[in-house]
């Protein structure tokens, strides 16, 4: 791969996300007594509900882990993908990043879990707002600095391909 190519940034924001955001929900987990194995059931029972997830012992542990990792891979996909239309995501990483944490944040809460297995349960408004962290700093940062990074630098057309009277500005991808 080069060193600034499509496929490096998105695997990058992905694992880069994946490990902080997963590393994260282990913590705040242990604060509560949980193990690591517990929270990858957790993400696990999305899919297949509490009771198979608990009962499926490390298999299901390691699905709950690889399908942690497709969320991370989505949202970083997301991020690049508006990103070569958007130049402010990449341009402006510390930004655009705790922002789409947030909006990652809100977009697993409001359509994700309620399209899951999972049983809604209140949540307290202190755990809510370190989850909201855990975004902002896990997710949205991680992923909007590999893409900065590691991202091809988008480049004007040829001013051949302009039309009279349309500023280069405006040919940009």
């Amino acid at each position: 791969m080069s060193p600034r190519s499509i496929p490096r940034a998105w695997v990058t924001a992905g694992l880069f996300a994946g490990v902080c955001d997963l590393t994260a929900a282990c913590i705040h987990a242990g604060f509560f007594g949980a193990t690591p194995v517990r929270v990858f059931h957790a993400v696990a029972s999305g899919l297949i509900g509490r009771e198979a997830a608990l009962a499926g012992g490390a298999p299901t542990a390691v699905l709950g882990v690889v399908l942690h990792f497709v969320i991370a891979f989505g949202a970083a996909g997301t991020y690049l993908g508006v990103s070569r239309l958007w130049r402010f995501l990449v341009d402006h990483p510390f930004v655009a990043g705790p922002l789409f944490g947030v909006a990652v944040y809100w977009f697993m809460q409001l359509v994700i879990i309620p399209l899951s297995a999972i049983t809604p349960r209140p949540q307290l408004l202190s755990n809510r707002l370190i989850a909201i962290g855990i975004h902002i700093v896990c997710v949205g940062l991680p992923i909007a600095w590999s893409i900065a990074r590691f991202a091809p630098r988008r480049t004007a057309l040829p001013a051949s391909s302009l039309h009279p009277g349309e500023l280069p500005s405006a040919a940009a991808e």
